[in-house]
């Protein structure tokens, strides 16, 4: 385990990974980027990739904004850049007005959101309020700080139920999600931020675009955020039996953060704008029966089996009732992006990074 404020090995080579992507990275060189969420599983491996620029390009200047709920995860998380003043943290929750931001914001990265389905029947508003009112008040600031680009974190809920026929899904491809179910709390409320995008852009010119992330896992992780994949690294973390809580039949893709995170810049920077990229891993696609046989024979020193449970449902956890779900990912791939790392690459890097 990394001590704090210490990068752990397997983020140091995932961050030389990222800024290897040939992306123009100086288009931050002396800008500031704002980042909501910015101690998020997902956001905060782009403010590392944002700070490991400064560190290792001389005299790059970018200045680093985080929006977080919880200043002390962000502290404990952050403290050697904010040590070095690299980064600056405001504390907010974007359900409510947003407080005054000095200064130009010449980037906006949106990602304060509650992704987790143990959120969504405990806390529909709470996860609902920071995708609507949140991205309206951050695409109103950057309509008034003349902002280059906007990314707005969506997600590959927004398809709903689709037809089986249409998988790989495209970006133009819908299914059915029931406004009228509590679950849906947080697909509508991403379809709602991305037509909130749209709208600003088309009308005010902000250059906002979207990216729909599709089963991403990584370094950083909450291991009792309660998806599958997280209680199995977990349970190979801890060296315990595989605890499978359902039949396994579910199929998803599983990306890398490091992929996704290239997948990410990829869109900010070269996405058209008023427009959503799915980010993900199409040839990552498996069962959850498949993804814990997998886990399980990672690292056979420890002797791990997949074992089948009952268990009573989590208060507030609503799954998923989507068989399959898989990306079609020719859209990004036409600005150059494709994922890298597989299952065993990747949860293995994965796994490494908790230890």
């Amino acid at each position: 385990m990394s001590r704090p404020g210490v990068r752990h090995a397997v983020v140091e080579e995932d961050l030389r990974e990222i800024v290897a992507e040939p992306l123009d990275w100086d288009a931050f060189r002396g800008r500031t980027v704002l980042v909501s969420g910015a101690n998020g599983f997902l956001p905060a491996y782009m403010v590392e990739t944002l700070l490991f620029l400064n560190e290792t390009r001389p005299g790059f200047g970018c200045r680093v904004v985080g929006l977080v709920r919880s200043r002390a995860r962000a502290e404990a998380r952050f403290s050697r850049a904010l040590e070095a003043g690299q980064l600056e943290l405001v504390t907010c929750d974007l359900a409510k007005p947003l407080p005054p931001i000095e200064g130009a914001v010449d980037f906006v990265i949106h990602a304060a959101s509650q992704a987790s389905p143990k959120y969504f029947g405990k806390d529909p508003v709470g996860t609902l309020a920071p995708n609507v009112f949140g991205t309206q008040a951050l695409l109103e600031l950057a309509r008034e700080k003349k902002s280059q680009r906007v990314l707005f974190f969506s997600s590959g809920e927004v398809y709903g139920t689709v037809d089986p026929a249409a998988i790989p899904i495209k970006e133009t491809s819908y299914g059915v999600v029931d406004p009228t179910q509590v679950r849906s709390c947080y697909a509508e409320s991403k379809r709602m931020g991305e037509t909130l995008c749209v709208a600003w852009h088309a009308q005010y010119g902000v250059a906002a675009t979207i990216a729909r992330p599709f089963h991403t896992y990584g370094p950083g992780m909450l291991l009792d955020d309660g998806r599958v994949f997280s209680d199995f690294v977990a349970d190979v973390v801890a060296g315990r039996h595989l605890t499978m809580k359902s039949d396994g039949s579910a199929i998803r893709p599983y990306c890398y953060l490091a992929d996704a995170t290239r997948g990410f810049f990829t869109v900010l920077l070269e996405g058209e704008a008023g427009q959503a990229y799915n980010v993900g891993n199409d040839q990552a696609e498996v069962s959850v029966r498949q993804l814990a046989e997998t886990l399980a024979r990672l690292f056979p020193e420890k002797k791990l089996e997949v074992r089948r449970v009952d268990a009573p449902a989590q208060p507030g956890y609503l799954k998923s009732p989507i068989p399959r779900n898989c990306p079609d990912l020719s859209k990004i791939a036409a600005l150059g992006w494709t994922p890298r790392h597989g299952i065993e690459s990747g949860f293995s890097r994965t796994i490494r990074s908790f230890t």
